[in-house]
């Protein structure tokens, strides 16, 4: 379990590494080489590997790599239309 977010289902790295899994996953599904993808990303190959083994990556990078696999709409839907979970959210939204 995770002892600094309890609430959370998953540790930051557990989502760091699925979210690399995916990104993995579709670059393999277009057949899109590391190199390639470094290529039309602008992002180099040792931060495309790197990313891919652990997860690790810079959040530049990982838009640069979103964008070049035509993912950017995902990106920039992460948090949007997120619900207020209270009346006070919604008060200081206001100032």
């Amino acid at each position: 379990m995770n002892t600094i977010f309890p609430f959370l289902q998953k540790t930051p790295k557990e989502i760091e590494k699925q979210i690399a899994k995916r990104i993995r996953s579709i670059r393999k599904r277009r057949k899109i080489s590391q190199q390639k993808l470094a290529e039309i990303s602008g992002v180099s190959l040792g931060s495309v590997k790197r990313f891919e083994q652990s997860g690790e990556i810079s959040l530049i990078s990982l838009i640069k790599i979103a964008m070049a696999l035509d993912l950017s709409s995902e990106l920039e839907q992460l948090f949007g239309d997120i619900p207020p979970l209270s009346i006070e959210e919604i008060v200081n939204e206001q100032d």
